[in-house]
This record gives structure tokens, sequence and C-alpha cells, in this order.
């Protein structure tokens, strides 16, 4: 693939990353994806679970299926606004505060984004201070943290901080960056899946059946958004964009080909749809892996485990450091773009 498509990959994945979106508090990057896919002369609409829904119109406008991508992050959410600018989170979908690292977060306030530091404690101390044990044998917990603000209460009740508000990685600390032909970043899951998407809406010209491209709300807090648009929207199938992590414990190689789930810890993936999907790829001479993975769901998963849908996918692209500063290869997020459009252009 020539690099200027991976640079033109690299760069909507970035302005997708930059624009916070954690469960449910997605509105900023709403506003991207709604105008992204306008300007794509594409139908989009948010419905009242918060999905961003592209509809790309079929021959046949009787049938249809769709492709997911969550648009939500994780994060963590407020629990207690304490005394002299201290903020105590917990864990919002599958965050970790060592992950992080101390270093700047973002509070999505009511009416003001406050930044703050999150904080572990200091190094030099003795076993009479009880975040001692951190330094040498105990893993940071969310219990054990603090975001330091430095505001008063009264500041912080203005900006509207509250039990529940948001909180997520600064976004300064969250720009991409590029490692050849590879992008790192916080939250590639799932911005980079929403990025092809964006690429389907552009390149799906009239597909033998209706395909909608959704940008799905809460997955990572239990797949919310898609379990209501399944629920209302009758789909021969869905199929869930998603990462898929590299690890000695799977049998994946890192690069240019996606990876397609045939199990995952929600249960089996439908058979004949990834028979289907092997075949496209394989019509088209598109490389793709194959891979069972066990501390895993997706959209999909879920959505045909509590019978939304009779059949469903998952293809991914392999990620190192999945739920962290994640990396990926662009050529497989590029790969799982063209193996779904060779799929949607010969459904039959």
């Amino acid at each position: 693939m020539p690099t200027s498509d991976y640079d033109r990959l690299f760069t909507t994945i970035e302005e997708l990353v930059l624009h916070h979106s954690p469960s449910g508090v997605e509105g900023e990057v709403d506003q991207l994806i709604i105008s992204k896919f306008t300007q794509l002369g594409v139908e989009v609409w948010i419905d009242a679970a918060g999905n961003a829904i592209a509809k790309i119109p079929g021959k046949d406008s009787t049938r249809a299926i769709a492709i997911t991508a969550h648009k939500d992050e994780i994060g963590a959410i407020v629990k207690t606004v304490g005394d002299e600018g201290r903020i105590e989170v917990r864990r919002l979908g599958g965050s970790f505060p060592w992950v992080y690292g101390e270093g700047v977060v973002d509070l999505l306030g009511d009416n003001q984004t406050i930044s703050g530091i999150l904080s572990f404690g200091s190094r030099h101390v003795s076993h009479e201070s009880a975040h001692k044990s951190q330094q040498e044998d105990k893993p940071v917990r969310w219990e054990d943290a603090w975001i330091e603000t430095k505001c008063t209460t009264e500041e912080l009740a203005e900006a509207g901080i509250r039990p529940g508000t948001r909180m997520v990685v600064g976004k300064h600390r969250k720009k991409p960056i590029r490692l050849k032909d590879f992008i790192a970043s916080y939250t590639l899951d799932n911005k980079a899946s929403v990025a092809i998407l964006l690429a389907l809406a552009e390149q799906l010209k009239t597909p033998p059946i209706d395909v909608y491209l959704v940008a799905s709300a809460k997955e990572e807090v239990g797949a919310i958004g898609a379990l209501y648009f399944t629920q209302n929207q009758r789909l021969e199938a869905l199929i869930a964009l998603e990462i898929c992590p590299l690890s000695s414990e799977y049998p994946i190689e890192d690069g240019v080909a996606p990876v397609l789930l045939v199990q995952d810890a929600y249960g089996i993936y439908d058979e004949n749809l990834n028979s289907e999907i092997r075949q496209a790829a394989k019509d088209a001479n598109l490389p793709l892996q194959i891979a069972i993975l066990s501390q895993f769901g997706s959209d999909a998963s879920i959505a045909m485990k509590f019978g939304h849908v009779s059949r469903a996918a998952c293809l991914a692209f392999p990620t190192q450091n999945t739920h962290g500063f994640e990396i990926a290869h662009l050529g497989a997020i590029a790969n799982c773009i063209n193996i779904l459009k060779a799929y949607c252009q010969t459904i039959n």
C-alpha cells in the first residue's frame, strides 16, 4: 500500500483519538463523526442509545447487515470530590492506573474540563507510609490513587465536577506517534476501527444489500449501544471491528494481516459468516489470520449471545499493549477496510 494511504489513515485516526469519548459521555467525538459522514454525503444520525449510524443503501433495501466499531474509550469515573482539590476515581471499563502512570488527566465537568495529575504518592518514603508497598510488590489500584487538581471545592463545583464525572488521559498525552508503518497511541481501541467505518463509507458504492456502519456507544461497559441497535434493527449479520491482543498465548503475528475470531469469552462466532469473510479475503488476495481469544468480547459476540442477531463475526487488527499505549500496523488497519469492502460487494 502506498505510504500516502498510510499517512491519510494515520491523520484520520489521530483526529479521532484527540476527541475525548469516555463511555456514556461521547458527545465530543460524536460531533466529529457526524461531520465526517456528512462530508461524504452519507445519511447519518444519532439514535436514542447514542450510536452514530451511517447507512449505505443497497440494491435490495429489504435486507441489511451492520458493521460496528465502538467509539467509546476506557478511563475512570469520579467517586468522591474531596478536600484540597483531591478527586477519587474508580475504573470505567478495563482501565488500570499503572498503565497511565502519574501525569495529566482530564476531568470532563458539566461546565468545564479541568486538568489534574493522576498521583500515587511520593517515592522517598519508608514502610511507615502505606504506599511504600507499591514500590516493591503490589500494583497500584484505583483505590490507592487520586487526582490532584489544586482547585477549591467551590471551583470544582462550578466546573461541574461531581460523582459520575468522567476522567480520561490528558489530551496532549493522547497524540499518536508514527513508528515507521505503525501507529502508537492511547485509544486505538477503538478509534482506529471508527476510521475503518469512515473509509468504508467513502469507498462502498451501492452494495447488494443495505449496510449500516455503526459507531457504537458504551461498548466498554457492556456493549450497550450495540445491544440497543440490534434489538431494534433486523439484520442478516453483524460484524464487529476490534483490536486483537498480541500475546504469547495467542498464535497471532504482528504486521499487516488482520485477525478473524472464531471464539471469545462470550461464545463462538458464526462459522458460515466467517467462511464468507475468509473467501472474500482469499478472492481479493488479502492476508487473514484466525484466532480464539479467552479474555475478550465484542459488540458482535455479545449481541449474538443475547439472541439479537443470528450471525456474528469479529474482524480485528493485531495490537500491542491493548487498553494501554497501543501499537498497531497501519497495514492491518487498512486491510480490514479492504476485506470488508470485498465482502460487502459480494454478499449473496
